[in-house]
């Protein structure tokens, strides 16, 4: 079918540049980790650069692009592109204004913001003041990547993914350069990898500008936001979606404060544990979520509900084909790539066990963030922001009430299963109240593809096992054994899986990689 080839056909170009992304994320955490490594300086910027980018999700990737997009992509569909065009005019214009605002107060508050979320650094000295000095300034940070939340959900609807999808590169790359070369002009070194951040973020910004006027659209300052009744539209959906990433993003704040009262290290701990996490939840998760919005909302405001539903049920079942491998491989590789690429300098023994087990108790939340980010998206689409949100409050409670249960007796790695098992009551939730609006679907999108994927994953796990534990991954050094035991173990147990998926017909796999062989040259049908 034509949108399932569509959603295949943009979440491959979106995860091919998450991939690149990612890799220069991992990059990035490697040169912050030998250089800062997990103590005093990086627990300061972890916690100050959680501040400025959960605001960054507060107001941009999340609340705005939810309302966004379906209402852009209604009016674009039936109005024609000067509506539209003047309907991302004046949302620029008002959001650029709601930035300059956030960022003025957010420095000027950000000492007593700083007290509130990261309580626990006030028992070592100049911890607290560090923190807040680092947050002051990172903050404009918001205003640029806010702005382009909005620039990349234009894009979307376009049908562009790539560029969009590429841009957390260069925010890595100015993160990187920060940390190598601009140290040296602060007086703290620290701030040397915050000024990256600011380049990075502008710099992301700025690479969506030649791809908007490829597609004719020449952004200009409209401040009519006021008197029209689409922006007024979209600020109303806005309001409980801004309410439920603010559940969210409190949801984030309750896991660093509750880690701020745990052994220093331990919020270094968590952060380079979730970086890792978040590697393949950005190449494959966030990408498919992205893809099937514009297309479901184009499905919703046509009426075409055989459409929606099958998009629902094919994004589903990718969901579960690819997530169910990349649990286990974040199992397996955990201490592997920590060792590899981290170990060194001031990144040791006691901080690869920590880091290690901590990506081991995020890993099964994997496949429970990606349904819920599928679910998300769905309602999204049906234009109702406020079920999500009211789920959102409700995981927020359970993953707060968990964490503080679990942090007496597991430290850090009880905050860490907290957010697992509250990312599994989302899910549950949010399908079961999916399920009452649509019918029943998790027979066909769930079930069916496990026939051939749980074979497939205990066959990639006992061919990488064995290939894993031929090195001892608590010794430094050792570079060329270490890298070319890994890469035996990824190359073999992903090749396992791939020619069981082939020979036991998932679907999935089959159309992902005919999509892949016509993107080499093939234009035959999908």
């Amino acid at each position: 079918m034509d949108h399932r080839r569509k959603i295949s056909g943009a979440t491959l170009v979106m995860a091919c540049a998450t991939f690149l992304s990612r890799i220069g994320g991992l990059v990035r955490d490697v040169v912050v980790a030998r250089i800062f490594g997990a103590g005093f300086v990086s627990d300061a910027f972890f916690m100050a650069f959680t501040i400025p980018n959960l605001l960054r999700r507060f107001f941009g990737e999340g609340a705005l692009t939810a309302a966004f997009v379906p209402v852009y992509t209604e009016v674009s569909s039936s109005h024609g592109e000067d509506e539209a065009r003047q309907l991302a005019n004046r949302c620029v214009t008002l959001l650029s204004l709601l930035m300059l605002l956030v960022v003025v107060c957010g420095m000027f508050f950000s000492p007593w913001i700083v007290r509130a979320v990261g309580y626990g650094f006030g028992d070592i000295s100049g911890k607290l003041e560090l923190t807040a000095g680092l947050t002051r300034f990172m903050f404009p940070y918001v205003g640029l990547v806010s702005l382009l939340a909005l620039l990349t959900g234009i894009l979307n609807v376009r049908g562009h993914f790539f560029l969009p999808s590429l841009s957390p590169l260069l925010l890595n790359l100015g993160m990187i350069l920060g940390a190598l070369l601009l140290g040296g002009f602060f007086e703290q070194p620290i701030y040397g990898l915050a000024a990256g951040v600011l380049l990075g973020g502008a710099a992301q910004l700025l690479l969506q500008y030649p791809v908007l006027l490829r597609y004719r659209i020449r952004l200009r300052p409209d401040f009519r936001f006021a008197a029209d009744a689409v922006v007024r539209r979209i600020a109303g959906l806005m309001l409980p979606g801004l309410a439920g990433v603010a559940i969210y993003q409190i949801n984030v704040i309750v896991t660093r404060l509750l880690a701020s009262f745990l052994p220093q290290g331990s919020v270094s701990y968590l952060y380079y544990g979730q970086r890792l996490f978040e590697f393949p939840q950005g190449i494959f998760i966030v990408s498919l979520a992205q893809a099937v919005l514009p297309l479901m909302s184009r499905h919703a405001a046509d009426g075409d509900d055989a459409a929606f539903r099958d998009s629902l049920q094919f994004a589903f079942a990718m969901m579960v084909v690819f997530t169910l491998p990349a649990i286990f491989g974040l199992m397996i590789c955990a201490r592997p790539v920590y060792s590899l690429f981290f170990m060194g300098g001031e990144f040791g023994l006691k901080a690869l066990d920590a880091t290690s087990l901590t990506l081991i108790y995020y890993a099964p939340g994997l496949l429970f963030v990606g349904l819920s980010r599928v679910a998300a998206q769905t309602f999204y689409a049906m234009k109702d922001t406020r079920t999500p949100v009211v789920v959102s409050f409700w995981t927020l409670i359970v993953n707060a009430g968990l964490g503080y249960l679990l942090m007496g007796p597991l430290q850090y790695l009880g905050l860490a299963l907290a957010l697992t098992l509250a990312s599994g009551f989302n899910a549950l939730l949010l399908i079961v109240l999916l399920r009452r609006i649509i019918g029943p679907f998790i027979r066909f999108s769930l079930l069916r593809p496990l026939r051939g994927v749980v074979p497939a994953t205990v066959g990639m796990v006992l061919v990488a096992m064995p290939i894993v534990n031929l090195c001892d991954w608590s010794l430094s050094g050792t570079l060329l054994q270490k890298s070319s035991i890994l890469l035996l173990a990824v190359g073999c147990g992903g090749l396992v899986f791939l020619l069981l998926c082939l020979l036991l017909k998932v679907e999935e796999i089959s159309r992902g990689w005919r999509l892949l062989i016509r993107r080499g040259g093939n234009d035959g049908p999908i």
